[in-house]
């Protein structure tokens, strides 16, 4: 796994992130292009992490003043792909790999597709911010 280099912000994020939810998250993503804060936890934590009706979620957008979007993480590729689509349905996922760049396919259930992307492509920009970081993967394609 690389080294995660966090900014102090990041760090002040994560440890408010803690207080509220009492998760430690894996990670803390900027994305200050869409105004949001992404928090990579352990799988196992999402539902604590997320709080009852999305109450720890409300209370840190509310704290931070930007959108808060959770993410369960995982060391397995294909794993993290169905995570950073959710709630899509995801059918496959494919890794293709060119001398230059990594490129992912993540295909998925056809009534799905706009559900994937979001909007204006804001949960693929997620899922490439977080897929560069820990799986070197350089363009994420969804099918």
């Amino acid at each position: 796994m690389p080294e995660i280099k966090l900014t102090q912000e990041e760090i002040r994020y994560m440890s408010l992130f803690q207080e509220v939810t009492r998760v430690t998250a894996k990670d803390c993503i900027l994305d200050e292009e869409n105004g949001r804060i992404i928090f990579l936890v352990p799988a196992q934590e999402m539902g604590l992490a997320i709080g009852k009706a999305g109450a720890n979620v409300k209370r840190l957008r509310k704290a931070i003043g930007k959108d808060i979007e959770i993410v369960a993480y995982s060391d397995n590729l294909e794993d993290m792909a169905k995570n950073l689509m959710a709630p899509a349905r995801v059918r496959s996922v494919k890794v293709v790999d060119s001398d230059t760049k990594k490129t992912i396919y993540i295909t998925v259930d056809p009534q799905d597709k706009g559900l994937a992307i979001g909007k204006s492509g804001k949960n693929v920009t997620r899922a490439k911010l977080i897929l560069k970081r820990y799986m070197d993967i350089d363009s994420v394609v969804v099918v």
